[in-house]
């Protein structure tokens, strides 16, 4: 299967990549002339060949392709937006990078109270590394685009912003809340765009379950045994694009 790379533009029958991306796919999967690779402008995918590759030893590398073929490409019916609280920075990028895999559309960083004071200080550092590891995640999964990464938000706004989902899923180790299939699988009708809420190491405080409640999220559960953050990323997105997809 042929990698895919996401470029800023096409033009009428050529496109370029450039930089860190020109540099990777140079000097370690040393593209030649000829090679054929799929690109991606966010909406529309092609199949293309390198006609020139430029790395030199200082300066910014270059690899020119010519257009060569449309190729059917398209994100998943669900719009599935993630708003996750932050963790400790290596599994929080683990999270984005499942995230992606799984065809999420929109990640929120979200602000818990119980969430890290530092990381919390240290996160805007990290936004320009959360885009990338998302693009490239998105590339390896050859998805059609990246998913939008939004700035951090305290979880009482971010729930708020997030109201007119027509699938509203919150994250709960609160005793007696309902298993997530029986929530999803009881919508009226498979909606179009849904969100999920997962909380910080130590869970929500009851403030922010009352806020989320009043941005019409439901509480529900994964389970009874407690579950990292990021295992619980990959298990609710899972059960929520099989028991949402039309």
């Amino acid at each position: 299967m042929r990698r895919r790379f996401f470029v800023e533009n096409f033009e009428s029958d050529s496109a370029v990549i450039r930089g860190e991306t020109a540099e990777h796919l140079g000097r370690v999967l040393r593209a030649e002339p000829g090679q054929l690779y799929e690109l991606s402008d966010g909406q529309r995918v092609w199949l293309a060949k390198i006609e020139r590759v430029a790395i030199p030893k200082r300066g910014d590398s270059s690899i020119e392709f010519s257009l060569v073929e449309p190729v059917a490409s398209q994100e998943p019916s669900l719009v599935l937006h993630l708003l996750v609280s932050l963790i400790k920075f290596d599994r929080f990028e683990w999270c984005l990078e499942k995230a992606t895999e799984l065809g999420v559309s929109e990640i929120v960083p979200v602000l818990a109270a119980r969430s890290d004071k530092p990381l919390a200080a240290a996160a805007s550092k990290r936004h320009g590394r959360w885009q990338k590891i998302a693009a490239e995640s998105a590339q390896q999964s050859r998805r059609l685009r990246p998913p939008v990464l939004k700035d951090l938000l305290p979880a009482e706004k971010a729930f708020a912003a997030y109201s007119s989902a027509a699938c509203n899923i919150l994250l709960s180790e609160r005793p007696g809340a309902p298993p997530l299939i029986q929530a999803a699988q009881s919508a009226a009708s498979p909606p179009n765009v849904a969100a999920l809420a997962i909380g910080p190491e130590g869970g929500w405080t009851d403030a922010e379950l009352a806020a989320g409640r009043a941005a019409d999220f439901v509480e529900v559960s994964l389970g009874e045994n407690i579950l990292r953050a990021e295992t619980a990323v990959i298990a609710a997105l899972a059960v929520m694009r099989f028991a949402l997809a039309p």
